[in-house]
């Protein structure tokens, strides 16, 4: 079928709607070919192939496989930086009121296997490709790390919790999680009763918050000796 209708010239509402989906069709091709072979040994010419579309066609939309995995990202977890950082930036008082609010928005997201497949791709792929990791650091990680360390800086600063380390704070907060992908993806070790496809992220949230957060209880207060 030709792109566009022979008569009066005009894109058809089918092919309107194939092309607007071609770029997500295009990512999705790449992600399941960066999954099975890596990085380095998945070209251009195959993503093409395995989206059904000419390799002129992907360069429209990307003008580089460096292009696609940064497209990767944006869409993966681009939606949820942002949410976090501005809900960030409005926040006044106990950090631990916002952390909660984030669980189900970060377990929610990451319940999608093509959603958590990115960050999980990043991590394997870091390494041998600096320039990946440059990439991510700027769109996720050098976003969200100052937003946290500033939500627990005020934290401390109004009394919510005891004095902790802001930036360590951090680190104990998001260092389980990335230890928790590495035992099932690198070490193949898994939690008890997970099924196939799932690691167990919501139970390791719901877990690691609930002691992280008792962990943040301010000190109580020693009274002063009588007498």
């Amino acid at each position: 079928m030709s792109d566009r209708e022979e008569a009066g010239g005009e894109a058809s509402p089918k092919f309107r709607r194939r092309k607007e989906a071609r770029p997500d069709e295009l990512l999705d091709a790449a992600l399941d070919l960066f999954t099975e072979q890596g990085f380095d040994r998945t070209t251009v010419e195959q993503i093409a192939r395995r989206a059904g579309v000419s390799k002129g066609a992907l360069y429209l939309y990307f003008p580089s496989k460096d292009a696609v995995i940064e497209a990767l990202v944006d869409r993966a977890v681009g939606p949820v930086v942002g949410e976090v950082v501005i809900q960030i930036e409005r926040f006044e008082g106990d950090p631990r009121v916002l952390l909660k609010r984030f669980v189900p928005l970060f377990a929610a997201r990451l319940s999608d296997p093509r959603i958590v497949a990115v960050p999980k791709l990043v991590v394997r792929e870091a390494v041998s490709h600096p320039r990946l990791a440059e990439m991510y650091r700027e769109r996720v990680i050098g976003r969200v790390l100052p937003a946290l360390a500033t939500l627990f800086r005020q934290g401390v600063a109004g009394g919510h919790i005891r004095p902790v380390d802001p930036e360590m704070a951090v680190r104990s907060l998001l260092g389980p999680v990335l230890m928790h992908v590495l035992l099932a993806d690198v070490f193949g070790i898994r939690a008890e009763g997970v099924t196939p496809g799932d690691i167990g992220l919501a139970r390791l949230f719901d877990t690691h918050l609930t002691i992280f957060c008792a962990g943040l209880d301010p000190a109580p207060v020693q009274e002063a000796p009588h007498g």
